[in-house]
């Protein structure tokens, strides 16, 4: 088992070099330059010379392959650099940013998870039968709804039309739900389809069919038999949305007017600020390997087949 954890481990080593690697490649090519943007407004009063130092004093001259291994191991020991516009460390910035979109993104995708559950078992449950059809479309429906356009609705909808949620100086709990509900919907849907097709699957296996024959409600059978072997591919996508959850809450800061890693990545955007954007990416990239070595090492606790299997040849 720690083998296969080691090399798990190593292997997520790898997708944050690749994602360092990619994502530095990809801002360099950006066209401007955020120390020229900064330090050759006109009001600042600064000649040629002294831009030059500037841009001396933040690397930005110095050959792609040295800033690609200077920031390589500058990351490498926590160290993001420098803000140019905001001229404090990038540490600094994620530090004060980062417990927002958290405080977002955590019950978003509780939420998801509740709804996804809920949609799917009440897809099978006897009682609502005659809903099943309906409610097998809802997560199609859902995933087809871009985050940017489903938070103007709710705002539309829940601020101007019912009137139930201020957009104007909310309350924080207030400011939080349609936010919440803006990140979770879309990410719910693909959890549900997920859980809907294994569900079937599983029911369809013999050992749900003596379960039946011992005389167990379809409801019981559906809890005692079916949920639990059901729930290892929806581990695996949970891992795999982390990605679309984090893009997800950016979108939606910038859309609510929040503060948090959305703005802060709109703002070093509209500056390019490379500093800060690399940072915003490795943070997501090592957000997304962590989550997914917490579900490699969960699902051997839902399948003890596993437990076999990542201690030997997996």
């Amino acid at each position: 088992m720690s083998h296969y954890l080691l090399r798990r481990a190593g292997q997520g080593l790898l997708v944050l070099w690749a994602a360092f690697t990619l994502s530095f490649v990809l801002l360099q090519v950006l066209p401007g330059d955020a120390v020229l943007i900064k330090f050759q407004n006109p009001d600042l009063g600064l000649s040629p010379a002294q831009i030059e130092e500037m841009r001396v004093a933040y690397g930005a001259n110095s050959p792609l392959w040295q800033q690609y291994f200077h920031t390589l191991f500058a990351m490498v020991r926590g160290d993001f650099g420098y803000s140019v516009q905001a001229g404090v460390p990038v540490s600094e910035l994620i530090a004060s940013n980062l417990p927002d979109t958290l405080q977002l993104a955590l019950p978003a995708f509780a939420l998801a998870v509740a709804l996804a559950f809920t949609l799917a078992f009440a897809s099978r449950l006897p009682a609502l039968r005659w809903l099943s059809n309906a409610i097998q479309s809802v997560p199609v429906l859902l995933i087809s709804l871009p985050t940017f356009w489903l938070g103007i609705a709710l705002i539309q909808l829940f601020s101007f039309h019912w009137r139930l949620i201020p957009v104007i100086n909310p309350s924080p709990l207030q400011g939080l739900i349609l936010p919440i509900i803006t990140v979770a919907l879309p990410i719910s849907a693909p959890l549900a389809q997920i859980f809907m097709r294994s569900i079937d699957q599983v029911a369809a296996q013999p050992f749900v069919a003596v379960a039946r024959a011992k005389g167990f409600s379809e409801t019981g059978v559906l809890w005692r038999h079916v949920t639990g072997n059901a729930l290892l591919p929806v581990l695996n996508i949970a891992g795999l949305l982390l990605g679309e959850l984090i893009a997800g809450a950016l979108i939606t800061e910038t859309v609510f007017g929040r503060s948090g890693l959305g703005q802060l990545t709109q703002q070093a955007v509209n500056n390019q600020d490379i500093a800060v954007l690399q940072a915003v990416v490795m943070i997501s990239a090592l957000g997304f390997v962590l989550i997914n070595l917490l579900v490699d090492l969960l699902m051997p606790w839902f399948d003890p087949r596993l437990q076999t299997v990542s201690g030997g040849a997996l």
